[in-house]
């Protein structure tokens, strides 16, 4: 496990731990990674940084880096004659915007290079890092694109805003229409396909993301109101109405995406071909329930990606936003 501390690689993780596998987990040693691994230490952007790599065999690798390609490429070179698969978890986002169909693995593709040393692009990025993979295994690649992802150990700001925000109490402003289907997948069950994949044999790219209408932003958010105990008041707010506020869908209010194209495309993916694999998906309410179980544990307050902008509404907008909404 290329990382394995936190969010997708811990649960990642800790799925394998769970079926009896034994986990090598390499990482900076910034995180403490789950009991009961083998810990190796190492900084992917140094040059001399894999040096704890040169030796020993794994059945398998998975990667979940999304900075610079060159890491990808670099680790995966090193690995690829003393390792049977490489699962690299990618991104949806590597489909070319807009799209001319429904996105399934056969989509078109941003441009991309595995030498990339930046990630000033992250769909580049991540499409980079698939084809540093794929230069290095072949058709031994897994590309796990991912789509919005969800759950217990979230490092983004995303379900954690919204759990903490409902637990504040109050008028919330929830940004409509209520019956708006979601596509998103629970981290854990990312983490189950990807641990089945492997013992699978599988490669190939995969779009990995719960069917359309899976869950709607309603029953997202009047779960949290649940799980939390609170008191809040959704304030169903049209889509128009939001925007004309001048809120930031998907950065300020988390999650949420105004009706058009960019929304039909991300929660619009094609997932046959996962779910033909074996791909389940847990309810809503499940996952909601235990991210904020998960929250309880570590203060009420998840952790933030130094990487990724913090996410969600300011009070005062919010509240002026309700009051002009009437």
């Amino acid at each position: 496990m290329l990382g394995g501390t936190e969010f997708v690689g811990r649960a990642i993780t800790e799925a394998a731990l769970a079926r009896g596998w034994e986990v090598t987990v390499f990482h900076r040693g910034n995180h403490v990674p789950p009991e009961g691994v083998t810990a190796m230490h190492g900084d992917r952007g140094d040059a001399a940084g894999l040096a704890a790599l040169e030796a020993g065999e794994w059945d398998a690798v998975v990667d979940t880096w999304s900075g610079a390609p060159s890491a990808v490429r670099d680790s995966a070179r090193l690995l690829a004659g003393r390792v049977g698969t490489y699962a690299y978890v990618s991104s949806g986002s590597v489909y070319a915007f807009p799209p001319t169909a429904r996105l399934d693995e056969h989509a078109p593709l941003v441009t991309g290079s595995a030498d990339a040393t930046d990630a000033e692009d992250y769909a580049q990025a991540k499409r980079g890092g698939e084809l540093a993979a794929a230069e290095a295994f072949g058709d031994r690649a897994l590309m796990v694109r991912a789509g919005l992802i969800l759950g217990p150990y979230e490092n983004v700001g995303r379900l954690p805003w919204w759990l903490g925000r409902i637990a504040r109490g109050g008028t919330v402003l929830a940004p409509g229409p209520r019956g708006a289907a979601l596509q998103y997948i629970d981290v854990r069950d990312l983490a189950e396909w990807t641990a089945d994949a492997l013992e699978a044999g599988l490669g190939g790219a995969y779009n990995l993301v719960s069917k359309t209408g899976h869950a709607t932003m309603g029953e997202m958010l009047e779960s949290c109101a649940k799980v939390t105990g609170s008191d809040a008041e959704l304030r169903w707010t049209a889509p128009e109405d939001v925007l004309a506020a001048g809120i930031e869908p998907w950065t300020e209010l988390p999650v949420w995406l105004a009706p058009g194209e960019l929304r039909d495309a991300l929660f619009g993916t094609d997932v046959s071909k996962a779910q033909a694999s074996g791909m389940r998906c847990r309810p809503v309410a499940e996952t909601v329930a235990d991210t904020w179980a998960w929250l309880q544990t570590v203060g009420g307050v998840a952790p933030q990606r130094p990487d990724r902008p913090v996410l969600g509404l300011d009070p005062a907008k919010e509240a002026l936003a309700l009051r002009q909404a009437g």
